[in-house]
């Protein structure tokens, strides 16, 4: 069973994402901030992150930032997802490795299931 760690800060978003990837028969992990997902990336090693931008504190682009400074987690693929629709952020977020920039609101739960399973082949 794959392990998926969801970095949400909205409780919402993050329960629906987290109950459509459950039914897909992944291992879902959960984090409302980029601190708690740098922890939860030490703690169970996900096979695959699905990260919003605009986090509380600390953004998405400096938890990206800060997994790709460990060897232990350089190699998890991230797709970034967030309704922040900046070119510039979207750059740096690719440059930084993730595998994919997703408007929130231009995808379904099930579109974005299929976006995972596509980058976790």
């Amino acid at each position: 069973m794959a392990k998926l760690l969801i970095v949400e800060d909205e409780k919402i978003l993050a329960e629906m994402y987290h109950d459509t990837f459950l039914k897909e028969g992944y291992d879902v992990f959960m984090a409302s901030s980029a601190e708690q997902g740098l922890e939860m990336v030490e703690k169970e090693l996900p096979d695959f992150i699905l990260l919003d931008i605009l986090l509380p504190r600390s953004n998405g682009v400096e938890f990206l930032r800060n997994l790709r400074q460990n060897p232990k987690s350089l190699h998890i693929p991230v797709l970034a997802f967030s309704n922040y629709d900046d070119l510039k952020t979207k750059q740096e977020t690719l440059e930084l490795g993730a595998v994919d920039y997703i408007i929130k609101t231009s995808c379904t739960p099930q579109e974005l299931v299929s976006c995972v399973k596509k980058h976790m082949e």
